[in-house]
């Protein structure tokens, strides 16, 4: 079975593309590199190293470069860029711990994101609305009902409230097959 992603300008991505974006960055990371230092000694450019960390196909000869600075096997990359990827929700040669951790770290980005749009935005209708109608707040409202979504955001990434209980998603996984068959 096969899937593409739609992309900017047309670019369809299909699933089995840019799996070793997860083995780049997690060999980079080790490595202690920054993205920059890494694409400054494989001779590539930063943009490029980013947008395979991002998923992108990487041509032989770049891969080639950049298994040399991370002194792994290129047959090694080249071989994870044809797997699936996280786009599948598998994250190949990590550890449970490992990926337990990645799933974390992207949740609290996730949060963040929110939390920034919802200031941002929030920025914007105040400026809005002390322009067209300065005797009533009615941003505030917005401010209200959004920001018990970015708080219940908040609550739920950092574990502070788990109002499905830490083993509710596999009891809810074991019913969903138990219904299959």
């Amino acid at each position: 079975m096969s899937w593409s992603i739609a992309q900017p300008a047309g670019r369809v991505r299909s699933r089995t593309e840019g799996s070793c974006r997860v083995i780049v960055r997690k060999l980079r990371i080790e490595k202690g590199l920054s993205q920059e230092l890494l694409a400054d000694m494989a001779g590539i450019s930063t943009r490029t190293l980013q947008r395979i960390e991002r998923g992108a196909k990487a041509n032989p000869e770049t891969l080639k470069c950049i298994a040399a600075v991370l002194e792994t096997d290129f047959d090694r990359l080249r071989k994870e860029q044809n797997m699936p990827g996280e786009a599948d929700g598998i994250l190949p040669d990590l550890d449970p711990a490992e990926r337990e951790a990645m799933e974390y770290v992207r949740d609290i980005k996730s949060f963040y994101i929110h939390a920034l749009q919802y200031v941002v935005v929030l920025m914007g209708l105040a400026v809005v609305n002390f322009l067209t109608t300065p005797d009533y707040l009615w941003f505030l409202w917005v401010a209200f009902g959004w920001g018990v979504g970015v708080a219940a955001h908040g609550l739920s990434v950092f574990e502070v409230i788990n109002l499905f209980g830490n083993d509710w998603e596999k009891r809810q996984i074991k019913k969903r097959m138990a219904r299959r068959r």
